[in-house]
């Protein structure tokens, strides 16, 4: 994924959540609604999330140096995983807190109404946030699902804005569902019972996100189609006959190191080996573009004894 791919998702979810946030603000100050203000706090944490998504950009753009001579690829993994902590602290606890105190102490709700058209535009807003990350995310995904697509990414944003996104509009349908029946029942709970519902939906996908950041934080290695791709290419079997064996790594979500040792062609000189090793690293970087940085090993291939 290019990083002005992701973007453009990440402007769209900025600048609907900092609406949002604002609206739900003011709906919560005018009916004392907690899954409103529930909802409020979880904007925020969403708006400064894009904003710590778009400093991992900036910052993962830096040439490399002495100190990182591999670059700084990974600050857009890092930035992801403080998001997700962000919104697991921000958004989560402190919805499951609220909730459990308005259980508690039930607290009348003023003017529901607005509350209702407050949701309803934060929902249409949310909704235009989603489709931009959908839309996004499209040509990535391919035939995969979108579960598949989350939990396979090398680049960090487009998934964490799905989530996100996917997570806000669940937890509108949840304070509205919880603000209509505290209207019907005139029962002030469910208020409580709607803002326990968005910190529980909050926490899991923070979780979620946690998993997926650390691992690619850690450093994962090439997807099984592209581990494929990188041995096919390697071999030509005229020079290189076989792979002994392949590492791979992502330094970043478009750079992935690549070290291989590779059985070649016993008889051949230094220069055809030479050769034959620029080959297979131009074979693989067409086939696999991510796979910028390549180191080959040239062996022969001995049989294993028993």
């Amino acid at each position: 994924m290019s990083a002005g791919g992701g973007k453009k998702a990440i402007i769209a979810a900025l600048t609907a959540n900092a609406g949002i946030a604002v609206a739900k603000f003011i709906g919560a100050a005018i009916t004392g609604s907690a899954s409103m203000l529930a909802e409020g706090v979880h904007s925020v944490a969403d708006t400064a999330n894009q904003g710590l998504l778009l400093v991992g950009q900036r910052r993962a753009e830096q040439e490399a140096d002495e100190l990182h001579p591999f670059g700084y690829g990974r600050n857009r993994y890092f930035y992801s995983f403080i998001v997700a902590l962000v919104l697991f602290t921000l958004g989560s606890v402190y919805a499951i807190y609220e909730g459990i105190h308005k259980i508690q102490h039930p607290e009348e709700l003023s003017s529901p109404i607005v509350a209702v058209a407050i949701l309803g535009i934060a929902i249409a807003l949310e909704g235009f946030s989603f489709r931009t990350a959908i839309h996004e995310s499209r040509p990535l995904k391919g035939d995969s699902s979108w579960w598949r697509f989350i939990r396979n990414s090398r680049s960090p944003e487009l998934p964490v804005v799905l989530l996100e996104d996917s997570g806000a509009l669940v937890g509108l349908v949840f304070a509205f569902a919880a603000v209509v029946l505290t209207m019907v029942t005139d029962e002030p709970i469910w208020d409580g019972i709607g803002t326990l519902a968005i910190g529980i939906l909050l926490g899991v996908i923070a979780i979620v996100l946690i998993i997926e950041m650390q691992s690619l934080l850690i450093g994962e290695g090439a997807t099984p189609d592209e581990d494929r791709d990188i041995r096919a290419n390697l071999v030509d079997d005229t020079r290189i006959d076989r792979v002994i064996h392949v590492k791979t790594q992502y330094l970043g979500p478009e750079e992935m190191l690549v070290a291989a040792k590779v059985a070649i062609t016993p008889g051949l000189d230094i220069e055809e080996i030479a050769a034959a090793i620029d080959a297979a690293e131009a074979r693989v970087r067409a086939a696999v573009p991510a796979a910028r940085i390549i180191y080959l090993e040239p062996d022969l291939y001995r049989t294993p004894t028993s």
